[in-house]
């Protein structure tokens, strides 16, 4: 009996550890890297790359044509891609939902393909980005009128680690 008292006591006090709030974890820094502010993310991260550089360009109806802000948003990427040499990117290429599947995942490509064209021209290495396209099969935004399928008109620039294998 006397020994599981002081058990008792350590899976108590254990329980209760692991029950607190570091500093870190409140709601002031909700969404920060350690190190940052609320809201603020290491400039190496891909929250920023996602939150402050843009991780998306939107295109016309049927088209792959990349628009001025579409070129400053991939401009603004590939600069970041340069000083993260280790990351690696995948293109997604999506389209709304009107017309064929098999149109739209040709769509869905060539958008893709028009980033990361403009990516390597801005002078990021071919290896490093692969392309996907998904068509119609991954809206953004569901309903059946223009302010839907413009948010589904769309590449995605997505970050990951290391080397594409």
């Amino acid at each position: 009996m006397t020994v599981l008292k002081p058990l008792a006591a350590l899976l108590l006090v254990a329980g209760l550890a692991a029950c607190s709030t570091d500093v870190e974890d409140t709601d002031a820094t909700a969404g920060a890297t350690p190190g940052y502010g609320a809201g603020q993310f290491d400039p190496a991260s891909v929250e920023y790359f996602n939150q402050s550089i843009g991780d998306r360009v939107y295109f016309a109806t049927d088209s792959s044509l990349l628009d001025a802000a579409s070129q400053a948003t991939l401009r603004a990427q590939a600069d970041w891609l340069r000083q993260n040499a280790a990351r690696t990117a995948t293109i997604e290429g999506h389209a709304d939902e009107r017309g064929t599947r098999e149109y739209n995942l040709a769509l869905g490509a060539r958008r893709a393909a028009a980033a990361r064209s403009f990516l390597i021209g801005e002078g990021i290495d071919a290896s490093r980005l692969r392309m996907v396209t998904y068509g119609k099969e991954r809206p953004e935004a569901l309903c059946s009128n223009d302010s839907c399928w413009s948010q589904n008109r769309r590449s995605v620039t997505v970050i990951a680690g290391g080397p594409i294998s």
